[in-house]
């Protein structure tokens, strides 16, 4: 056997041996992870883009509760504050910080449409009621992308768990990526407390 065909059985054997060790699989889920991720952080934009104006239609509300929208405001700061790199989803600890972030901007938001039930002229304001149609779409749509993402990882990490491709994962460094989780379960299993009284006069 000459050199060029020594060389063309070792690239063979070589490539036979990373898919069956799980290599393409590692690099097919990894790209899907990144996708799906993508998308997350796409709907997220799209309502963090949707705040200023709601916010706005808010402030026309001259007995609105500005604790409330303060609390928006600084929640939407605050998420956008971490920078979500692609980087973000190999990183348990800055994962885990942005995913709190957006779960304390989803709360504001909610207790924000709750609050705006009380106010009548909000209730009847058509730019307002646009703008709350856009924000439960996209409130849908990050659901959507979430789900989509948490398929992906456990995927990926399934094979990265699995016998023989964690011994890919660990030749490589396929590190498990993080997932979304359920933040203050205690807290979400007890129903909100919503009131219909009229805001109190001042």
């Amino acid at each position: 056997m000459n050199r060029r065909h020594w060389l063309v059985a070792v690239t063979l054997a070589l490539t036979a041996a990373l898919s069956g060790c799980g290599y393409n699989d590692f690099q097919r889920l990894d790209e899907e992870v990144k996708a799906s991720w993508s998308e997350v952080l796409n709907q997220y934009q799209r309502r963090s883009d949707l705040i200023p104006n709601i916010v706005a239609t808010v402030k026309g509300e001259a007995q609105f509760e500005q604790d409330t929208l303060t609390r928006v405001v600084e929640a939407r700061a605050r998420a956008t504050s971490i920078q979500a790199t692609p980087e973000l989803i190999n990183n348990p600890e800055a994962f885990n910080n942005f995913q709190k972030a957006q779960g304390e901007l989803s709360g504001a938001l909610s207790r924000l449409m709750v609050v705006s039930e009380r106010y009548p002229d909000l209730k009847a304001n058509k730019g307002f009621q646009d703008l709350r149609v856009q924000l439960e779409g996209t409130e849908n749509r990050i659901t959507v992308a979430r789900n989509r993402y948490i398929k992906a990882v456990a995927d990926y990490n399934v094979l990265a768990r699995s016998f023989p491709s964690n011994l890919t994962a660990m030749a490589f460094s396929y590190q498990v990526k993080p997932s979304f989780t359920v933040q203050n379960e205690a807290q979400i299993s007890t129903p909100p407390t919503v009131s219909f009284d009229p805001p109190a006069s001042k």
